[in-house]
């Protein structure tokens, strides 16, 4: 194929014309086209072109002043490109294919979502995600160059000409910053040199802005809640009503529906305001879908930023093939990562010490995700990627859990039938683990909740399973490397309630646990230390029932329980979209005999009805509620695609 001619560009253009100023769409797929083929001349005639296809030729770049300003596709794949700078020539490009071009690595990918901030999808994929990583890894490298700035400036003699200072900065800036993996150098250096002349062009006195990439109204919506659903707080029963691909907007601080008082007229009911509700999990960010089935959640611990557990207020969720990470004050999606065909399950936090490069030791929150494909992977939520990958069983991992004492112990816990304990390990200075497992312990029955006893975290492990509620003995100093269930825990002196599904299982404090789904419409507060003490060499034992509380009547499992130790406060949802509160504090404090009625929750805060698509969200099932240790934030996850937040008055 020779140079481009004027009747070829007619013969394929669309629509037809004699014109090449009307052309606004143009197919030179499979010409065998080669870079020097590209007249800019020729293509800068195409004044209103909007889609081209260079697909299936033997490009190696596109000519740099092409001047089709108005160009929203690109379609590029089976070519051999090796750069993607010349992209940046398209600033209105919304959709791009990049496909089987094998000199492209991935740094190339992190590269076209910056230089393209109107992009929205990537060889057919959402760009949203990959746009969030890069102002992720943006924000870290330009206070990374500044503090490297002022560490030169102040070094500098008295008589060093400006320009060679100039010059000399920028080669220490890329020889010297660094951060992310060995994979992402290529992009960091890049962006490092770019940072590092906008720095030196203005004499150090303008520093770059670390959130310079902007999107238009609809793909910023997609980034940052992919379909933002707006609460505003009506009193009484009036539905609140939800805008996709809205901003968020506080409401107004209104009385929560539920029981003002406990049942011995004691515990006031917590005051709690609606702040968000987010469809951030929508299967190919469709916001029409109300579908997907949301499981997990998890609030962040003490990390890298240094905050205390008073002030955490991100939190971790994950339905269908994505994990969210939202900052629950302002509602904005702060990460989003997702992975096609996967279906996670589950979310764990840890924080570990790493050493960095120049030798200083810094606390690191890590992100553990598992779900239908039994890896657990590994993400570093700051930089936004995924930095390892443990295959971990052959079936699908119902749930993970981190030691509380041991910051690289990881439990998992599948479909198989086994709970494996791993090691995670340190990251090394690429951020890749290397993790070992540790245990492996045997079930009869799937396990579904995982809770280290709070007394000796590192001796003993409690799971809620299909069959029940087991314990196994974890102590690493033990030789054998593969256990089975050390005692079985029934809820009755009978043998109806025994080997009954346990979907709910958490400690309320150093010795009582709430578990649930032993008995219809209960949720049972329990000894352990007094249940462990009557054990004897017993290898099924009725737990020392302290008391009862009254929960949802309904059949329908897999609803999760969970506590806020600090309050004395559990919490669970139920299949109408309520939220049941119980402060058990009382309960704790009080001597037997306890009452033997089961206890009425505090309050319950009633499905608030949302208005989604025109119509009504309601008769959701809140399958996970979960709070920060200081009930700041409360986070309740539906099988609708619902991300519900409140914030405590």
């Amino acid at each position: 194929m020779g140079p481009l001619s004027t009747r070829l560009l007619m013969q394929r253009g669309r629509p037809k014309s004699d014109r090449l100023g009307k052309i606004r769409s143009l197919d030179l797929s499979g010409l065998k086209l080669r870079s020097e083929h590209l007249d800019p001349s020729l293509l800068g005639r195409l004044r209103q072109l909007q889609e081209l296809d260079l697909s299936n030729n033997q490009l190696d770049t596109l000519p740099a002043n092409l001047g089709l300003s108005h160009l929203r596709i690109l379609r590029c794949a089976n070519n051999q490109l090796g750069d993607v700078t010349f992209l940046c020539q398209f600033p209105q490009l919304e959709e791009l294919s990049l496909e089987g071009n094998p000199f492209l690595t991935v740094s190339d990918n992190l590269k076209v979502s910056f230089l393209l901030p109107k992009l929205r999808k990537v060889n057919g994929k959402e760009a949203s995600s990959t746009f969030s990583q890069v102002e992720n890894l943006n924000r870290e490298l330009t206070s990374r160059v500044t503090a490297h700035w002022e560490k030169f400036v102040a070094a500098l003699g008295p008589k060093e000409k400006a320009e060679k200072v100039q010059a000399d900065f920028v080669r220490s800036a890329v020889r010297d910053v660094r951060y992310g993996p060995e994979s992402l150098s290529e992009f960091t250096q890049w962006r490092v040199r770019m940072i590092s002349e906008e720095l030196v062009a203005s004499g150090g006195t303008q520093v770059p802005k670390a959130d310079n990439l902007e999107r238009p109204v609809e793909a910023a919506a997609t980034r940052e809640s992919r379909a933002r659903l707006m609460a505003l707080k009506r009193p009484h029963d009036v539905p609140l009503n939800l805008f996709p691909n809205k901003r968020v907007c506080t409401s107004p601080s209104a009385q929560v529906e539920g029981g003002p008082m406990g049942s011995d007229g004691s515990q006031a009911g917590l005051r709690l305001e609606p702040l968000h509700f987010l469809q951030c999990h929508s299967k190919n960010n469709n916001p029409q879908d109300l579908q997907t089935q949301l499981w997990a959640c998890a609030f962040e611990p003490a990390g890298e930023e240094g905050h205390s557990e008073d002030t955490s207020q991100t939190v971790a969720t994950c339905g269908g093939e994505a994990v969210c990470v939202i900052d629950c004050q302002t509602g904005i999606v702060l990460h989003k990562y997702k992975v096609p065909g996967e279906e996670f399950f589950s979310v764990a936090w840890t924080a570990v010490t790493v050493v960095t490069q120049a030798g200083h030791k810094k606390r690191w929150s890590v992100l553990a995700a598992a779900g239908l494909r039994g890896l657990v992977r590994l993400l570093h939520v700051r930089a936004g990627f995924c930095c390892g990958t443990i295959r971990a069983h052959k079936k699908a991992i119902a749930t993970l859990c981190f030691s509380p004492t041991r910051e690289t112990h990881l439990f998992t816990a599948s479909y198989d039938k086994r709970i494996i304990l791993w090691d995670i390990g340190i990251p090394n200075h690429d951020y890749e683990f290397q993790a070992s497992q540790l245990l492996m312990l045997d079930t009869t029955s799937v396990p579904l909740r995982l809770c280290p006893v709070v007394s000796c975290p590192d001796a003993y492990l409690l799971a809620g399973c299909e069959g029940g509620c087991c314990c196994w003995d974890v102590r690493l100093d033990q030789p054998q490397k593969r256990r089975v269930c050390e005692v079985e825990f029934t809820f009755s002196e009978g043998s109806e309630a025994s080997g009954r599904r346990v979907d709910g299982l958490a400690f309320v404090n150093e010795d009582v646990v709430a578990s649930k789904g032993s008995g219809l419409g209960t949720i049972c507060l329990w000894s352990w230390s007094q249940t462990w003490a009557g054990r004897g060499s017993q290898a099924t034992v009725a737990v020392v029932v302290l008391a009862w509380l009254q929960w949802s009547p309904t059949e329908l499992a897999y609803f999760s329980l969970s506590t806020c130790p600090g309050e004395g406060i559990v919490l669970c949802g139920d299949e109408e979209g309520n939220v049941w509160i119980y402060n058990v504090q009382h309960l704790l404090n009080q001597k037997s005999p306890l009452p033997a009625a089961p206890q009425a929750p505090t309050q319950i805060l009633k499905w608030p009805q949302p208005w989604a698509l025109g119509q009504t969200v309601t008769k959701t099932m809140v399958n996970t509620v979960v709070a920060n240790p200081t009930f700041t934030y409360l986070t309740a996850l539906t099988d609708s695609n619902i991300v519900a937040i409140w914030k405590r008055q």
